[in-house]
């Protein structure tokens, strides 16, 4: 049920470019593979909903591809040096290699729960330092970046006319914005200039270059990763939309400043917003992730996610949750009520025209809103089916809307550790199976006592002519 990698790969998609502020169609570097490079987390805190939704945006996307056969290859770095970690560890008394191992280890165990897909290349920062220092060399000896005595080395955006690109500003506008702000270091050539090495620090982490011991500069550390792991212009760098400026704008400068293709795509992923506001610690709403997947489950929270497109601030709060888990329980439900029904699940052939509306979404930016009204247009349909009788027609339907929700990354009918509050779903079926036995032995009263059991554990029992289907308020 996977179109794999004897498909025909779709030239019809497209994607929105953040750099050209519109939809293009994507042309790979290479026919058939994709090189994607998704800015990864800095590790020194417990991942919030941010970190999980852009995750999820680009787990889809790579899944998508994948599906459709292209061959993907992604890179996701860890950002184990900056002054967030310098700052935890000196306050806990730890060095921050230590912190940065915790929260990288706490970080991955919420992405394996959210079940994304593992980057194939995973660059830490603190491994790439060389790299970083000859890209800095490269920038000064052409003059693009300029040494500041026991301060470090600036870039300096002047040599690049159109600086601002990629955040859609001129660079008069950026400098007039700049020039307002009363923290401005008088040491650089002009106020938008960013360090590429920052001086030692007493008890900092630093090492030794050509300007003096320190440690790398963050828009340094991405470049130096990217062009290591994937190459000069890999195809799609993405990241959430608040790193499109300053971050992504100065990768780019950098590379661009040293004459090579960078990115040829740049896709940016919208922020979450908790009860109508943009999610912040100083809002003190910034959502802890594992504590949004223990609430919903991880299959909800994908669900919920892919409900508002990539490109949109997604709105959370536990009713959303709720009625995302709510549909999840439906799709397992739907599931049991096939397999119950002896439909064929385990035939490779789909519905060809289901196919073809799921992937004409997709191939619009990656619209997976529209994509899962596809996917659950196909279940109604697979249960409509069942109900007039025709298996040969539900098997198909079903087997499309398990394929097509398994491309989301969706798994459904499945038992997810951790995943659901409340009844074990074996007691649950145990309980169901001694209702059916009480009903054919016509003692109602049993029966119906089950049932309010199960109602009380949270359990919604719906009698069909194929048999009991179950589901979670």
């Amino acid at each position: 049920m996977d179109l794999g990698a004897d498909a025909e790969i779709d030239v019809t998609l497209h994607i929105f470019d953040t750099m050209q502020r519109q939809k293009v169609q994507f042309v790979p570097r290479t026919e058939g593979e994709v090189a994607m490079y998704v800015c990864g987390p800095t590790v020194y805190d417990v991942p919030h909903l941010g970190h999980g939704r852009t995750s999820l945006t680009y787990d889809v996307i790579r899944r998508y591809l994948e599906w459709t056969g292209w061959g993907v290859m992604v890179a996701s770095n860890v950002t184990d040096i900056d002054d967030k970690i310098i700052n935890r560890a000196e306050a806990e008394g730890r060095t921050e290699p230590e912190v940065a191992a915790e929260f990288t280890k706490a970080y991955d165990e919420q992405m394996e729960r959210l079940n994304i897909l593992p980057a194939q290349s995973r660059p830490h920062a603190t491994e790439f330092i060389e790299g970083m220092i000859a890209i800095i060399a490269e920038l000064v000896a052409n003059e693009a970046a300029y040494v500041v005595p026991d301060r470090g080395v600036y870039f300096s955006v002047e040599v690049l006319s159109d600086y601002g690109r990629l955040a859609g500003r001129e660079l008069g506008q950026l400098l007039e914005d700049a020039g307002q702000r009363v923290d401005v270091d008088t040491e650089k050539r002009s106020p938008l200039d960013f360090a590429l090495w920052k001086s030692a620090k007493p008890g900092e982490p630093s090492w030794d270059t050509p300007w003096g011991s320190g440690r790398p500069g963050w828009h340094t550390e991405c470049v130096a990763m990217s062009l290591s792991a994937l190459g000069p212009g890999f195809d799609i760098h993405g990241g959430g939309d608040d790193l499109c400026f300053p971050h992504h704008q100065n990768e780019w400068a950098q590379v661009t400043a040293t004459g090579r293709p960078f990115a040829r795509y740049w896709v940016h992923s919208a922020m979450v917003n908790v009860a109508g506001e943009k999610m912040s610690k100083s809002l003190g709403n910034f959502t802890n992730l594992a504590e949004a997947i223990d609430t919903a489950g991880p299959r909800a929270l994908r669900l919920l996610a892919m409900q508002t497109h990539y490109r949109r601030a997604m709105e959370m709060g536990r009713e959303a949750l709720t009625a995302a888990s709510t549909a999840i329980d439906r799709l397992d439900a739907f599931q049991r009520r096939m397999v119950a029904a002896n439909v064929d699940l385990e035939d490779e052939e789909i519905e060809p025209t289901a196919v073809a509306g799921f992937k004409a979404a997709m191939d619009d930016d990656f619209g997976t809103p529209v994509a899962l009204d596809h996917a659950f247009g196909v279940v109604r349909g697979a249960n409509a089916a069942l109900d007039d009788g025709d298996l040969v027609a539900a098997g198909l339907r079903a087997r499309t809307a398990l394929t097509l929700f398994s491309v989301l990354g969706i798994g459904i009918g499945l038992s997810e550790q951790g995943e659901q509050s409340g009844a074990d779903s074996v007691e649950i079926e145990a309980l169901i199976e001694q209702r059916r036995v009480a009903r054919e032995e016509k003692d109602f009263a049993s029966a119906d006592q089950i049932r309010d059991q199960l109602t009380d554990m949270g359990v919604i029992l719906e009698d069909t002519s194929t048999g009991v289907i179950w589901h979670r308020t």
